[in-house]
């Protein structure tokens, strides 16, 4: 099978996870609305991009959220609920900056996206070399 378009969806995710990690390791911050809403769609296209690559799943709707699409993953394969509250946190920087909450978020929020994005990223990199998704 062609996993073109997942090595090509990961490798775009870790290229760009990375250039966060180096802004913020020379600034000390990113602005945060941004970080987290690219954190959760980068989060998103890795999650549908493995689900395409499977080939046994309806893929998402375009206006899904990340939660919704992470359902359909998880769905007939509970061992994807690993992560789950990994995305829950994302979800939840984003609800609370949206509802003007910045107080309830964790010091440096826009650090902890990024270190939760390259933990989710890593998380499914290894589990789809595993599965002999990604090459050697």
């Amino acid at each position: 099978m062609d996993h073109t378009n997942l090595i090509q969806v990961f490798d775009s995710v870790d290229e760009q996870t990375r250039d966060l990690e180096r802004i913020l390791s020379s600034r000390g911050s990113l602005p945060l609305l941004e970080t987290v809403d690219h954190a959760i769609g980068l989060i998103r296209q890795m999650i549908i991009a493995y689900i395409e690559d499977l080939g046994e799943k309806n893929l998402p709707a375009e206006t899904d959220e990340v939660l919704d699409v992470f359902k359909i993953l998880v769905k007939g394969d509970p061992s994807w609920n690993t992560i789950r509250d990994n995305i829950r946190e994302l979800v939840y920087y984003k609800n609370c900056i949206t509802m003007d909450r910045n107080d309830a978020l964790p010091p440096v929020p826009e650090k902890m996206a990024v270190r939760t994005l390259r933990h989710l990223f890593l998380f499914m990199k290894t589990r789809c070399m595993r599965e002999g998704r990604l090459g050697d």
